[in-house]
């Protein structure tokens, strides 16, 4: 917490954790093994959204703002927040106690993500700029045996490949085909041997959504999909499948006043053409808004380009819209981007705080 003088209040998010990825980049700095999880499984662990990149901005912005403390004046609150990846992170805070804890209440709230656009570019745009998003666990309970013998089991494997292939239907026959939706199922949790057919299986699913009507349908359909699937199987209405919400998060939507003040200033900074304020909306989501909802923040999130400008030319030339994706083996910052990311995350928190002269 950096007080400096009167003023408003900012707080300037980074957030921390990695993915469960084996990185390819072959960088010097990649991971050098696997991570042991509190369960004790151990997985290879990657950098591969760009939270290392948050955290050296954030710690250049902290560094740089008390550098120029005659520019501006009011109160800069920057903090690391953990489990963005799973959606808990920011409400984890506030339900941890954060605006219990004497902290100064913000005025306004400013984050930033990388994102695989050219370096030197940012986007900085007004409105709903990410999608909403639940994380949840399905878990089908059967009867498990041996492999041999299947006519004894019920079992929770073909349940689990019924649940999945039926699942792609819900967007493409239920949802508004105008209405964003995605439905991904990233992980299932069945079994170990060969020749064992296990008691049960969970599926680790992904939602994202713009609307709470669109969010209702995909949950409601996903329950009578597993319901479908159980009974055509046979299993007794007491073992009937479990649906665990996890982590969830609102649409981010950036305020269209921070935006018009943070804008002419990163112009000014980055050049013309290089700040994008008509960049679409995206699938993505975040949850670094959740932890001001119930204060009513506004707040200002960008995107800033990582991502080698000869690289993102040959990919468009190539009909690609990026170079890599986020979330993928072979993701990676360009060096080039951690100045000017520190630099487009300090002009915005100046033309926040700054003096009136």
């Amino acid at each position: 917490v950096f007080r400096n003088g009167e003023g408003p209040t900012l707080w300037f998010r980074a957030d921390m954790d990695a993915n469960s990825i084996k990185e390819e980049t072959g960088l010097p700095y990649a991971p050098r093994g696997p991570q042991r999880l509190p369960t004790g499984v151990e997985v290879d662990v990657m950098h591969a959204c760009g939270h290392d990149a948050h955290t050296t901005w954030m710690l250049g912005v902290a560094k740089t703002m008390l550098a120029m403390k005659a520019h501006w004046s009011g109160t800069l609150v920057v903090y690391g927040q953990p489990a963005e990846e799973l959606g808990l992170g920011a409400q984890g805070m506030v339900a941890d106690g954060l605006w219990e804890r004497g902290f100064p209440k913000p005025d306004f709230a400013l984050g930033s993500h990388t994102a695989p656009i050219p370096v030197g570019t940012v986007s900085s745009a007004p409105g709903v700029r990410m999608a909403g998003m639940d994380m949840l666990d399905i878990t089908f309970k059967g009867r498990g045996g041996h492999g041999s013998t299947p006519q004894m089991t019920i079992d929770p494997m073909v349940m689990q490949a019924q649940a999945v292939l039926a699942y792609q239907t819900i967007i493409s026959r239920t949802i508004d085909p105008q209405a964003p939706a995605v439905l991904t199922v990233g992980a299932i949790d069945a079994g170990i041997d060969n020749n064992v057919i296990p008691d049960t299986a969970t599926l680790k699913l992904n939602l994202r959504w713009y609307t709470q009507e669109v969010r209702q349908q995909m949950i409601e359909r996903i329950d009578t999909v597993n319901r479908g699937v159980a009974i055509a199987n046979g299993v007794p209405e007491a073992d009937m499948p479990k649906r665990v919400m996890k982590g969830s998060a609102n649409p981010l939507a950036n305020d269209p006043a921070l935006v018009a003040k943070a804008n002419p200033s990163l112009a000014a900074l980055l050049g013309e053409g290089k700040v994008l304020d008509t960049f679409p909306s995206v699938m993505g989501s975040e949850d670094f808004q959740e932890a001001f909802n119930t204060l009513g923040t506004p707040y200002l999130f960008m995107l800033v380009g990582v991502a080698p400008p000869e690289m993102f030319a040959k990919a468009q030339a190539a009909g690609q819209p990026f170079p890599y994706s986020n979330h993928n083996p072979n993701f990676f910052v360009d060096l080039a981007a951690i100045p000017l990311g520190t630099k487009a995350n300090v002009v915005a928190a100046l033309s926040l705080l700054r003096k009136d002269d």
